[in-house]
């Protein structure tokens, strides 16, 4: 269960702010129907976050577990460090032009697809799945992470989206990648 919850708070704090939370509201502002944009996000970050921790897990059986500590220990420090640099979206008025024609849901899923391959979620993705035993939990766990942080913003739009604190969301979630980063070290050695 730590894996479910985990995954699920360590990557709705990362999303908050993220350049694919920005497209989501860019795509509601656009398209104004929630349903499709919410279900291509759920689609695209299933697929996504799935190969993820297949990947994470498999990095597991093919390194020495020292090297897989220590590349998790500065992987989470990393990743804290990564929390505090906000993310911009670049003018996507452009790319969603050129996969409008493939509707809502088909343009809303390959945008979304795209932008979050190697972004800090697919990222803590990969790197949850190789601290724990499960594909199947931190896939879940990071899909609803995902979708806690971009429902509202589909739904709610700009209004709900600069309320929040950003700074201090992303101050949470780098204190959060950091302990992890140091416990998996401290877990190695002394556990």
């Amino acid at each position: 269960m730590q894996e479910l919850l985990s995954s699920t708070l360590i990557v709705a704090l990362a999303e908050m702010g993220d350049k694919t939370q920005l497209l989501a509201l860019l795509l509601a502002a656009r398209f104004k129907k929630p349903i499709p944009i919410i279900l291509a996000i759920l689609a695209a970050t299933l697929i996504n976050h799935g190969v993820s921790a297949a990947l994470g897990q498999w990095i597991t059986a093919v390194l020495n577990p020292l090297w897989l500590v220590w590349g998790l220990s500065i992987g989470f420090i990393a990743m804290a460090a990564w929390m505090l640099v906000p993310d911009q979206l670049d003018d996507e008025t452009e790319s969603i032009n050129r996969w409008q024609k493939y509707g809502v849901f088909g343009a809303t899923f390959i945008l979304f697809f795209i932008a979050e391959i190697g972004d800090k979620t697919q990222i803590a993705t990969v790197a949850l799945a190789a601290k724990y035993d499960s594909i199947f939990l931190v896939t879940v766990g990071t899909t609803i992470g995902m979708l806690i942080a971009n429902v509202p913003a589909v739904l709610i739009g700009d209004r709900f989206a600069s309320r929040l604190p950003i700074a201090l969301i992303h101050k949470i979630g780098a204190l959060i990648f950091l302990v992890l980063g140091v416990m998996t070290l401290v877990a190695y050695y002394y556990f």
